[in-house]
């Protein structure tokens, strides 16, 4: 097997062994007959193709598909269908995928960064001729301009790591998803002025988690340590990662024909993320900025 990518499949056919059999088990019946067409291609093998997608700088699936997986991986995946069969099969790998995606999470460390990425499914110019998600998408807007869509809420660690992730419709207040994102966090949480909000504040501090966002032009200021104002600044880190997922990985495409493979994108496209080697990274001494006098 292709050597950059045996370390990929390796990886989640491990996964895969122990997942398939429990997944299977907890599956209900409707009790109506059903034709099971069973593939050529195992779940680990559809997985890894969905995933190796994000990770190998094609613009879109078919493109990759033809001309790099037809052409060139044949003898990895010796049993491999047509492109057409391929999407008929991907909606079958986004609970496994879901699932991996918990593994692939990293650690808190005590500082973490929040941000909102807007997905959009759509041209503008196209909303009221849009039918896909015409009841699951709705119009948002950006710091850049007007969308219609999803919003994909992110929180990262210092280190770069994916430690949280919440998909909403593209109206939903950043806010609003932030609790239930945020538990099982402690320290200290950057997000933007979008954040602020003195009940989310209360809320978050019940699961020993401290906000901190900069003020807008009509509030009084409010006094932070040094080390709180570098880590506004750093805020940056996951505008990088939002980038790479939007520019290197294929996170955000208008050419969607099903909810289900749309989501297989989100959740493929992550975990691509986590498999980089070189994440953004603050590469910080906590101890050190810690021990900066606070500004007064």
């Amino acid at each position: 097997m292709n050597n950059e990518i045996l370390p990929l499949f390796s990886h989640i056919d491990d996964f895969c062994r122990s997942f398939e059999p429990s997944f299977k088990a907890k599956l209900l019946q409707s009790g109506d007959l059903q034709r099971h067409r069973k593939s050529r291609l195992t779940l680990s093998e559809i997985m890894t193709i969905i995933i190796w997608f994000q990770q190998s700088g094609y613009r879109t699936f078919k493109d990759f598909y033809q001309n790099e997986v037809s052409k060139h991986l044949r003898d990895e995946f010796p049993h491999l269908v047509s492109y057409t069969r391929f999407v008929e099969l991907m909606p079958s790998a986004l609970v496994p995928l879901c699932a991996y995606l918990q593994t692939r999470k990293g650690r808190t460390s005590g500082i973490a960064f929040i941000d909102s990425l807007p997905l959009a499914v759509c041209h503008n110019r196209r909303i009221h001729s849009h039918k896909v998600f015409a009841h699951l998408a709705e119009r948002g807007k950006s710091s850049v301009d007007w969308f219609y869509g999803f919003k994909l809420h992110l929180i990262v660690s210092d280190q770069g790591e994916l430690l949280s992730f919440h998909l909403t419709a593209g109206n939903v207040d950043d806010r609003k998803p932030l609790p239930k994102l945020a538990k099982g966090l402690f320290g200290k949480l950057f997000g933007d002025r979008g954040y602020i909000s003195k009940t989310l504040n209360e809320v978050l501090s019940e699961q020993s988690l401290e906000l901190i966002t900069k003020v807008k032009k009509n509030m009084k200021n409010r006094l932070l340590t040094v080390f709180d104002q570098i880590m506004l600044r750093k805020r940056a880190l996951i505008e990088t990662i939002n980038d790479q997922l939007k520019n290197i990985c294929q996170i955000e495409h208008t050419r969607h024909r099903s909810t289900a493979n749309f989501l297989v994108n989100v959740m493929a496209a992550l975990i691509a993320y986590t498999f980089k080697e070189k994440k953004p990274s603050l590469n910080i001494r906590v101890k050190e900025l810690e021990q900066l006098p606070a500004l007064v």
